[in-house]
């Protein structure tokens, strides 16, 4: 990895509790920088991560991000502030600790042949630990929607574990990337795999969130399935 320069954005929304040992663990990995983008936690996130960032030697920074919430709008921006670095590798990861920080480098030694490592929930050895079946049963139908409509190979196209390689997220138009949510990362992938990426998959085990409510809404349910057929309409 010593020729890396990873670097892992981690966006927050009410993540305090939870934040704290997920950037422990990261700075843990060898020259890995950690980028927290707080979305405006009214639970004090962004003051949790300001205290990290200080202890943190200079390895952990934090973005405040102000104005409308969400997802693909905390992850654009973290890519921009990445890019504006020297990193080599962008990661992305959730900040409630269902991904664990001791797969970074199993990504990241994939990067070796690939533009962009997913970690994977639903390639042989990945599974998912402490849903319940509803969530099961949907995050599954999920991927296999996506994947009928799009075209798509890649088994788990919902999975926001990822490492890309700074080449790769340079060709993606960012500027034309409009969903938010979970759409978003179908849509980040879509656009991946159209500007002829290299798509690995990494199994991984995905534990539901220790602290804390999932985001998941009926809005980003409603997007995420219309998205694919936008993107179909699109190419």
């Amino acid at each position: 990895m010593s020729e890396m320069r990873p670097f892992v954005i981690v966006p927050t929304y009410n993540e305090r509790d939870n934040l704290p040992p997920l950037a422990g663990a990261l700075l843990r990995v060898p020259d890995l920088r950690v980028l927290v983008v707080d979305d405006g936690s009214p639970d004090g996130t962004g003051e949790v991560a300001d205290r990290l960032a200080r202890e943190s030697r200079g390895r952990l920074s934090v973005l405040h991000r102000t104005g409308a919430r969400g997802l693909g709008r905390s992850y654009i921006a973290g890519i921009r502030h990445a890019l504006a670095t020297d990193a080599t590798t962008i990661c992305q990861m959730d900040g409630d600790l269902s991904h664990d920080p001791a797969d970074v480098p199993r990504l990241l030694e994939r990067m070796a042949d690939a533009d962009l490592v997913i970690g994977s929930r639903y390639v042989p050895g990945g599974r998912i630990e402490n849903w319940p079946r509803r969530r099961l049963a949907l995050s599954s139908f999920a991927n296999r929607y996506v994947r009928a409509i799009t075209g798509l190979r890649i088994k788990d196209c919902t999975s926001g574990f990822r490492c890309w390689r700074r080449e790769a997220v340079e060709r993606l138009p960012l500027d034309r990337v409009t969903s938010d949510g979970y759409a978003f990362l179908v849509e980040l992938v879509w656009e991946a795999a159209s500007a002829g990426c290299r798509v690995a998959e990494v199994p991984i085990t995905f534990v539901e969130r220790r602290h804390g409510a999932s985001k998941l809404s009926s809005r980003v349910i409603l997007e995420s399935a219309l998205l694919p057929w936008r993107l179909v309409l699109r190419s």
